[in-house]
């Protein structure tokens, strides 16, 4: 019984997940970290954590509607595509 029980919620969060990352509520699931620089201006740029490109700025953690897990920061940038 408590298989049954665990499978029907592991399923129920599967689709919930799915359904955010397919209607742009969602971040992408796949970021990556970039290492500070300095531009060759001068300015430095500190480390940072950002999303995978993949043809679509709806997941992006800026975006509206998504949260930056990192900084807690709330998207506030319509998506262009």
């Amino acid at each position: 019984m408590k298989t049954i029980a665990f499978a029907a919620a592991f399923a129920l969060a599967a689709t919930t997940a799915e359904a955010q990352y397919l209607s742009g509520t969602g971040s992408n699931p796949s970021p990556h970290t970039s290492s500070g620089y300095t531009r060759s201006n001068g300015t430095y740029v500190a480390p940072y954590v950002a999303t995978n490109p993949n043809g679509t700025q709806r997941d992006n953690f800026g975006s509206t509607g998504n949260v930056n897990p990192y900084t807690g920061a709330t998207g506030h940038r319509t998506p262009r595509h």
